[in-house]
């Protein structure tokens, strides 16, 4: 008996530490993890010092380092460079973002470089004119866009946004923020469609920190696990766990034709069409009243941009010729060159996203010609005949079926 005891007592020790161990181990790991991600205090200190020596400014500046009623809250941020946070600017809730790093550029899968800080708000230099100002952001935007839309009436707009104090001046630490901004993809993207329903607000700035309108829901899906156990869930049965928790089936109607809408917008918009690279649930939120709302816009890249960036890249197969998850062009094999034309359309990546979310749930009445309409949009290719023709009459018969369903209910 005594030797039975032992043996048990001697059993429970050890899975107690085992249990203690494997506890730790996640608790450091988790801490390590949020250590390398969370970074919102040196952001802070960086753009503040910088505000303090007169670098820069902007709207936010003073609430951020001078009043300290712009706070950081919890960390959404998913990489070290691209900081990311809930944030509350007196009673406002809102959202922070702020970059570590200097903005990558339009390449493939490498990470960018450290930001250097004898770089940092170079431009425009001391002595610089508000004319020569808008000289170099019109030769930006000419660059970026192409010659496409009224590029002096964009111009106009980020001189007005910079205008941080609303003195009806731009100065030279207003000047510095505004160039650092429009390095970002994601922010001028904002500016371009700041009068469109999906696009979060812009509150405000400093440096290239940059606040905007929280949205209360942050995936399609009403689900966030921890990390370590998304590790641990078979990925076929966390996308039916991602399908037991969506909103019900008209609400989802409603955020899906909030994002047909938003694929409208940029489709050769006023400025050209812009692409949509990254296109999964994690990037797109809904407000209380299940208007659709862009989370991450980082990688949605004006066309001509992209193009110019790959016309060039050597390849062995088409696998080189990715940019974020979604955007694809073919690998020349005789002259092993990416081609520069993206292979899906905007529309396709999004019906591809929409099918599962729209089809489970669906009434029976509608239930058919919507999985047609669906495989219809999914099938689209940029090189088709009469593309464009074929996107239009897609998108609208989606809109048009799935709003005959909802118009009639509160969700409306």
């Amino acid at each position: 008996m005594p030797v039975r005891l032992s043996y048990v007592r001697i059993k429970y020790l050890f899975i107690s530490w085992l249990v203690v161990f494997i506890g730790s181990w996640i608790m450091y790991v988790q801490y390590s993890t949020y250590t390398e991600l969370c970074r919102g205090h040196d952001c802070r200190k960086i753009i503040c010092d910088k505000y303090k020596t007169g670098v820069i400014d902007g709207s936010a500046c003073s609430s951020l380092c001078a009043k300290e009623t712009l706070y950081f809250g919890k960390c959404l941020s998913t990489k070290p460079n691209n900081q990311i946070y809930l944030g509350i600017w007196g009673n406002l809730q809102s959202v922070i973002k702020c970059q570590m790093e200097e903005a990558a550029q339009l390449d493939f899968g490498t990470d960018p470089e450290p930001r250097k800080e004898i770089v940092l708000f170079d431009k425009p230099t001391r002595g610089t004119t508000v004319e020569k100002f808008k000289e170099m952001v019109y030769s930006l935007f000419k660059a970026k866009l192409g010659e496409q839309g009224n590029l002096s009436e964009l111009v106009n707009l980020i001189l007005s946004f910079a205008d941080g104090n609303k003195d009806g001046r731009v100065s030279l630490p207003e000047a510095k923020s505004a160039w650092a901004l429009l390095q970002l993809e994601e922010f001028l993207l904002m500016v371009i469609l700041q009068d469109k329903e999906h696009t979060p607000k812009l509150i405000g700035f400093c440096g290239d920190l940059y606040v905007t309108e929280r949205v209360e829901y942050t995936s399609l899906y009403g689900i966030s696990l921890p990390w370590i156990i998304e590790l641990l869930i078979p990925s076929g049965f966390r996308r039916s766990m991602d399908q037991w928790f969506t909103p019900s089936w008209p609400r989802k109607a409603k955020i899906a034709i909030g994002l047909l809408e938003f694929v409208e917008d940029i489709f050769h918009g006023p400025y050209g069409n812009f692409l949509m690279c990254d296109t999964s649930a994690k990037n797109l939120g809904y407000n209380d009243k299940y208007d659709l709302k862009m989370i991450d816009m980082r990688k949605i890249v004006p066309e001509i941009n992209l193009k110019e960036i790959i016309k060039d890249r050597q390849c062995d197969s088409d696998l080189d010729c990715i940019y974020g998850t979604d955007c694809r062009t073919l690998c020349d094999q005789s002259k092993m060159r990416c081609t520069t034309e993206v292979i899906q359309p905007n529309l396709a990546k999004a019906c591809q996203l929409l099918k599962d979310y729209l089809l489970r749930g669906a009434p029976s009445d509608i239930h058919e010609e919507l999985e047609k309409q669906l495989y219809l949009c999914i099938a689209l290719k940029v090189t088709a005949n009469q593309m464009e023709m074929e996107h239009s009459l897609i998108l609208n018969n989606l809109k048009t079926l799935l709003w005959k369903k909802i118009s009639h209910t509160n969700d409306s």
